[in-house]
């Protein structure tokens, strides 16, 4: 399974797996496929930590790094120092958002955080004021081989600044003309995230979608996104003209997650017709699991959701006391998945996960081998 990006990466396979777990990192790149960081609400410094971590346990294996930097965003970050852009930002989001926030969890029975917690700022990672940062440190980094970027273009300079360091840059797109731009602006690959993946997703389904990317952006690779729930969906992205698959919700319920006993249940017990697209976290189309919290925001007497980075920063309280209460907030918990969660009905290691998909994959392609071959 090569091709000018495996061969590139320096990879056996051509599974891209998207984890904000830095155990599924190196797991995924140990077992052949391509371990992607997510760095968003990551500070430089919690990067610093995260990345020197995987430095320390991946060995000579490959992997990379997946950053969010919107090309559009409420408030003027510029080249703003964060302290003042926080600030700012922060006297930007309505009194009423804030209490409907709280209520939801109160209502819930999510405890109140203590006293002394200190909140981010929910800011880490949506801008260039942060993300410039971010991919400085990731560049300090000898065995990460490419940077992503999952809303938009980057900008110029941050696009030379990686390719001039060796590595190769992307963006994920949800339309032929988002991608267009990326290849354009001279990015090294392109992600087609289609309408069945978690987190932010376009409105074109993923069969419909990654031939019409392929097509507008030959001869830059694309990887094929959303949907991708194991070997025959990846045959069929192969099949397509994808030079590999993007996966992200699969990782959510491995051996090695990061997640909570409660939310990894609530993804077994999920079926496909649970999820939802909610602008009700990040300000943006974000899918995930339908719940308490996203109906709410979807009441006519409800707030409107705010946009990025605002709403992020709004709901910042809540979803720090979800992280520390989890078995009493998953009714209003963010937990982003895709529509593939519905076949995400039991825990496996990593590595399993990756060779299943290999071997279901070519089992896939040898039926099709001989369809061509029928007499």
């Amino acid at each position: 399974m090569h091709n000018e990006l495996t061969e590139r990466f320096g990879i056996e396979f051509p599974i891209y797996a998207f984890t904000h777990c830095r155990d599924v990192v190196v797991a995924v790149s140990k077992a052949g496929g391509l371990g992607v960081l997510g760095a968003v609400g990551f500070s430089v410094e919690q990067l610093r930590t995260e990345l020197d971590w995987i430095d320390d346990h991946i060995g000579d294996k490959p992997y990379a790094v997946d950053i969010v930097l919107p090309q559009k965003y409420d408030g003027d970050a510029g080249e703003m120092d964060l302290g003042r852009l926080t600030q700012d930002l922060q006297s930007m989001i309505p009194d009423g958002h804030r209490e409907f926030v709280r209520s939801l969890l109160d209502d819930a029975g999510v405890p109140e955080l203590p006293e002394d917690e200190v909140l981010g700022s929910g800011l880490m990672g949506w801008n260039r004021a942060t993300a410039v940062p971010q991919v400085e440190e990731i560049l300090r980094h000898e065995n990460v081989v490419m940077v992503a970027n999952a809303l938009g273009t980057p900008p110029p300079d941050l696009v030379e600044m990686i390719q001039s360091s060796g590595r190769a840059v992307g963006a994920l797109c949800g339309t032929p003309a988002q991608a267009a731009r990326h290849a354009a602006a001279g990015l090294d690959f392109v992600i087609a995230q289609g309408y069945e993946g978690g987190g932010h997703t376009g409105d074109i389904g993923s069969v419909v979608l990654w031939p019409q990317v392929i097509d507008a952006v030959s001869p830059v690779p694309v990887l094929a996104a959303g949907g991708i729930g194991g070997g025959r969906q990846m045959a069929a992205a192969l099949s397509m003209g994808a030079a590999g698959v993007w996966t992200g919700s699969l990782w959510l319920a491995v051996e090695e997650a990061a997640a909570s006993p409660p939310e990894i249940q609530s993804y077994l017990d999920a079926t496909s017709k649970d999820t939802v697209r909610s602008r009700s976290y990040t300000g943006k189309p974000c899918r995930m699991l339908r719940n308490d919290w996203t109906e709410a925001w979807d009441r006519g007497d409800t707030p409107e959701t705010l946009g990025m980075p605002l709403q992020m920063m709004a709901v910042r309280e809540a979803m720090t006391r979800q992280g520390r209460y989890p078995d009493k907030a998953q009714s209003v918990a963010f937990n982003p998945v895709g529509q593939v969660v519905g076949t995400m009905n039991k825990v496996k290691r990593s590595a399993d996960v990756v060779l299943e998909m290999v071997e279901e994959c070519v089992e896939s392609l040898e039926r099709t081998r001989q369809i061509l071959s029928f007499e």
